[in-house]
């Protein structure tokens, strides 16, 4: 088969060093990748880098091997385009079509699927004209990776900071994956749960359960390929930030409820994919809990959580909003999942069967969609993404 035909732009941003551990990733995974720098981003990394990691000649000039019309070919024989960093120059450019040199030449020429990943500091990212430049692109069709919070050039900290190469490299990957098929989530904010809350009995202790967060991170980059804007609600997770995903981080059910009822005052979808405590203790130990010799420990007494799900399915913030459930079952699984549906009130609702060696902590995954309409989809045993996938398709016609 073909290799993939990425073009992989630059533009002048000292975050132009990161896209070379972008095209590592890219060439390596058995991607064909033609680097085309801008002027500007010659001067972060030099052209002979480029060809040395991509293993072909960097494209730079419009006027450079004229007969093959390198401005109009580029962009035609694309499989996809990826722009990073793409600096507010460069998005302004591409939002207006402008077509001063041979990248924004090709962003004019490429009808495949185009991802750009802003870097810039954070003033100039929330500039109301860049803020309308994105809006334009991303109406039109093209994926723009929500930038990073953290350490910019200097002193200066904040949003604009470009994600981690390899959360880029997996938005592009998701991205060629659905071909022709397009950012159907585009202009539309989700808001996912992910991960497991911790319930402390004293400063050391806790009730927890074995939710890795997998499964939410995967909804989270699969949204967020799909054009979507993403608040990610991360509950006691060890997993790197999703590339364009805001993630807030929490460690209990009531700190969880407090940010997804927030987040959720916005959204089109609301994702409760964490494993939520259906308790709490009933008291805090404010010192650590010393055992007794020749005394057996007190019991520990619960409380309920709040029902997070069946709240926001009851008494949902804005018009049409799409809420999705997920359900974990050790037994008589469609049977529990069905009757979940019905007393929670979500529009879809995840089954799957778990355990200790089941589910928790793995790449894959294996359940059924129900739908409050009676519809059911099962989905095979296969990769998390896969299934994640499968729910914004079943998301996405009902935000429609």
């Amino acid at each position: 088969m073909d290799k993939p035909k990425v073009v992989l732009g630059v533009s002048g941003g000292i975050a132009a060093y990161k896209a070379c551990e972008l095209l590592r990733r890219l060439t390596e995974s058995g991607h064909e990748v033609q680097v085309v720098p801008t002027a500007s981003a010659l001067h972060f990394v030099g052209e002979a880098t480029w060809a040395a990691l991509s293993g072909r000649s960097a494209a730079t000039e419009v006027w450079e091997s004229v007969h093959d019309v390198p401005h109009v070919r580029i962009g035609q024989g694309a499989d996809l385009v990826v722009v990073a960093p793409a600096t507010a120059d460069m998005l302004a450019k591409a939002a207006h079509g402008l077509a001063d040199d041979l990248l924004t030449n090709t962003l004019l020429t490429a009808r495949c699927p185009v991802v750009f990943a802003p870097a810039m500091h954070t003033e100039m990212w929330e500039h109301p004209a860049t803020q309308e430049n994105v809006a334009t692109l991303r109406r039109r069709g093209a994926v723009v990776i929500e930038p990073a919070v953290g350490r910019l050039t200097g002193k200066d900290t904040g949003k604009g900071r470009l994600p981690d190469p390899e959360e880029i490299y997996e938005v592009c990957r998701r991205v060629l994956a659905r071909g022709t098929a397009g950012p159907d989530l585009s202009g539309r904010h989700v808001v996912i749960s992910a991960g497991g809350t911790r319930e402390p009995l004293d400063p050391v202790r806790f009730l927890g359960n074995r939710s890795s967060g997998k499964q939410g991170y995967a909804l989270a980059r699969t949204a967020a390929a799909r054009g979507a804007r993403v608040t990610l609600v991360a509950a006691n997770t060890a997993l790197p930030d999703p590339a364009g995903v805001d993630v807030v981080r929490v460690g209990t059910a009531v700190q969880l409820r407090k940010a997804v009822l927030k987040a959720a005052a916005d959204a089109d979808a609301v994702v409760m994919a964490a494993a939520v405590a259906d308790f709490r203790p009933a008291a805090y130990a404010t010192g650590k809990i010393k055992k007794q010799d020749g005394q057996e420990p007190a019991p520990v007494a619960l409380v309920r959580n709040p029902d997070i799900l069946a709240e926001i399915s009851a008494d949902r913030p804005r018009s049409g909003q799409v809420v999705v459930g997920f359900a974990a079952e050790t037994d008589d699984v469609l049977a529990n999942g069905r009757a979940k549906l019905r007393r929670k009130g979500c529009d879809l609702l995840v089954v799957n069967e778990v355990g200790e060696t089941k589910t928790f902590g793995s790449e894959e995954n294996e359940a059924v969609i129900l739908a409050s309409d009676g519809d059911e989809t099962p989905v095979p045993h296969g990769p998390k993404e896969a299934l994640a996938d499968l729910v914004w398709d079943q998301v996405a016609p009902r935000l429609a």
